[in-house]
């Protein structure tokens, strides 16, 4: 069973920068792939990142490609995801999720655990 919290969200201006955290609790936790996903109000949720269990494979939506980062500590039990260069329409609540896909994926229904969620608001 793994549990996740995220944290870090907010109102920023367009441009700005957050930074997301995602800490898990379990202790299978390396071995994992995780995910960020977003939902917009009136949108289906869709996928950010994701990112293998060792850190070495990294996969992107093409919307955020270029400006959003994510990262792992396995130490700290925490994900990561970098967002800089904010847009109006990154506007959403933003999920991690886990795997125990190794591998990461941009697959919903890949994700066993999920999440609550953090809200992310940019403004124009």
């Amino acid at each position: 069973q793994v549990q996740l919290v995220e944290s870090g969200g907010g109102l920023v201006q367009a441009g700005g920068s957050l930074r997301l955290s995602c800490a898990a609790s379990g202790r299978t936790f390396s071995s994992y792939g995780l995910g960020w996903f977003r939902q917009a109000p009136g949108k289906e949720r869709e996928f950010v990142a994701a990112i293998s269990w060792s850190g070495g494979s990294t996969y992107y939506a093409d919307s955020v490609k270029g400006r959003f980062t994510i990262s792992r500590d396995n130490a700290k039990n925490t994900v990561y995801l970098q967002m800089n260069s904010l847009k109006p329409e990154d506007t959403a609540v933003y999920y991690c999720a886990a795997t125990q896909t190794g591998r990461g994926s941009p697959r919903m229904r890949e994700y066993e655990y999920w999440g609550q969620g953090t809200q992310v608001t940019v403004s124009s």
